[in-house]
């Protein structure tokens, strides 16, 4: 039972983070109906960014903000860079500009900070952990849910409250009759890749705070993208639910399975849970479902 305790209460607190991450594919995907594939990618530069800051001496939360004042700068210019020209092409053109920059992106970071693994020094957050009962829970596993928490509550306020949120959501369901209303389609989507960019580097610096930072946690953008398809594409509280139970559902995996079947089990059950979840549920947990009639 201690086990599946501390198996399930990792896997929630890591399953926030992933979230957090989510809710960047899904933005863009309400914004413009397009699966980013350089997400993973963005959270690499977000994380290497914060990482610099805070071996110049900044403290930790001080970096974090400069990396998101950083990350709002460079989703606005990719934004419109490279993909403001194409609104209005097939989706599929756009997609495979965002598997361009996401190998460009990856060379632009390995270029300027390596692929060897780096570490916050000094450690951000206690190494001592905290006991609850039978838990034993790391203090950064802790307090990196509870950053992703507030800044999924954050997110989700500014949507629900605030005009550009609105405006965003509004430009999601119906982009022309958002537009007869005289709401700037390019600001839309100029401000979600933003966002996107923001909510994605703040969840490789958490990461990165746990197990290190390399190249390899660009590969978190693949691994979440069970969470979003799962919770719905274009469904914000979809996007926390599913990183969670993809978080909880890896780690149980890792606990449970590995030492049966050796060899990286826990990367690939979240992707085979999402082909058999997809057989009866097409459109996730809270995605639109569309019908089209003939």
């Amino acid at each position: 039972m201690e086990l599946f305790l501390m198996a399930l209460t990792t896997g929630i607190m890591v399953g926030g983070i992933y979230a957090l991450v989510a809710l960047g594919w899904v933005l863009i995907y309400k914004c413009s109906g397009v699966l980013n594939l350089a997400m993973g990618e963005l959270t690499l530069i977000g994380a290497y960014t914060s990482l610099g800051f805070y071996s110049m001496g900044i403290p930790f939360l001080l970096s974090l903000l400069f990396s998101l004042i950083i990350g709002l700068i460079l989703g606005i210019l990719t934004e419109r860079i490279f993909l403001d020209k194409l609104i209005g092409e097939p989706v599929l053109t756009v997609i495979m500009v965002t598997v361009g920059l996401s190998f460009f992106f990856k060379g632009t970071v390995e270029f300027i900070w390596g692929v060897d693994t780096k570490v916050f020094d000094p450690s951000v957050f206690p190494i001592e952990p905290i006991r609850l009962g039978p838990l034993i829970i790391g203090q950064v596993y802790l307090w990196s849910f509870l950053a992703a928490m507030i800044l999924l509550v954050i997110f989700v306020c500014f949507f629900k409250y605030t005009r550009w949120g609105l405006a965003m959501q509004a430009t999601a369901d119906d982009e022309m009759a958002a537009l007869s209303l005289g709401i700037s389609a390019r600001f839309v989507y100029a401000a979600a890749w933003a966002i996107a960019f923001m909510a994605a580097g703040v969840g490789g610096t958490l990461l990165g705070n746990i197990n290190g930072l390399n190249i390899s946690v660009g590969y978190l953008g693949l691994l979440v993208l069970p969470a979003v398809v799962l919770g719905g594409l274009n469904s914000v509280p979809g996007a926390i639910v599913g990183g969670i139970i993809i978080g909880v559902l890896e780690n149980f995996s890792g606990t449970y399975l590995d030492k049966y079947f050796p060899g990286g089990v826990k990367e690939i059950a979240p992707f085979a849970f999402m082909a058999i979840f997809l057989l009866f549920k097409p459109y996730g947990l809270w995605g639109w479902e569309r019908i089209e009639r003939v």
